[in-house]
């Protein structure tokens, strides 16, 4: 379980509270009004953002303190955090070993990886020689490479066509699935929010809420998701 017990996060004159949890195995959609923090608050969980108070919990243990290397997630940002220079095969391999000192069983893995999201044979390809799609695909296989509990998304699709996006929510949904993470998704469109989770995390006038049921929660949204959505 991911917890959040008394967190905030400020900067500048904005501030983000957070008290909540987010069970283990659960697809959360992160959702809310622009500006509201929902990247303020993935960066938090990821470590790149300091808390001024509170902690945040994986499985009890505190991993607020951690670097965010040393957490048990991944994060996945809408560029896709793909390095220009690198052919394809190290943009995963980096999942592994920043230093790309792979020995044969890593390269194996690299190469699974890159199999299972659909990228076989394109392993000497550089980022700017790749479609939108594969790129996407790229991202999430350095995620399942990395076989972190915890997956962190922030738009990292919403570039995408509706049915490009379909296709690579479903395989997140796949990979979530299979290996039993914890996923957070910030997204704009309830669309994504119904094909991919269970809850809804509203994050609106200063603070994150605890998780609430998909459907329940678009049929009747809070006033300030209600305004965003149009609804």
């Amino acid at each position: 379980m991911l917890t959040l017990e008394g967190a905030e996060i400020a900067q500048g004159g904005f501030r983000l509270t957070a008290e909540l949890s987010v069970p283990e195995g659960a697809r959360v959609a992160v959702m809310g009004p622009s500006g509201a923090g929902k990247s303020t608050l993935l960066g938090a969980i990821a470590g790149f953002l300091p808390l001024t108070r509170g902690r945040i919990l994986w499985q009890g243990q505190r991993i607020d303190t951690l670097a965010p290397a040393a957490r048990p997630l991944s994060i996945l940002f809408q560029d896709h955090n793909l390095f220009p220079h690198l052919s394809l095969f190290d943009n995963v391999a980096l999942g592994l070993d920043p230093s790309l000192r792979l020995d044969p069983a890593q390269r194996q893995a690299v190469l699974t990886a890159l199999d299972e999201t659909g990228l076989s044979g394109l392993e000497d390809r550089k980022p700017a020689q790749l479609s939108g799609g594969q790129i996407g695909r790229a991202g999430l296989a350095r995620v399942l490479l990395r076989a972190r509990p915890l997956i962190l998304l922030d738009e990292p699709f919403a570039a995408l066509g509706p049915a490009l996006k379909r296709q690579m929510l479903a395989l997140v949904g796949r990979i979530a699935g299979e290996t039993g993470a914890t996923l957070l998704m910030i997204t704009h469109d309830p669309e994504d929010a119904r094909l991919l989770s269970d809850q809804i995390l509203v994050v609106a006038e200063g603070q994150a809420s605890p998780p609430a049921p998909t459907g329940a929660l678009l049929e009747d949204p809070p006033p300030a998701l209600a305004a965003y959505l149009g609804t």
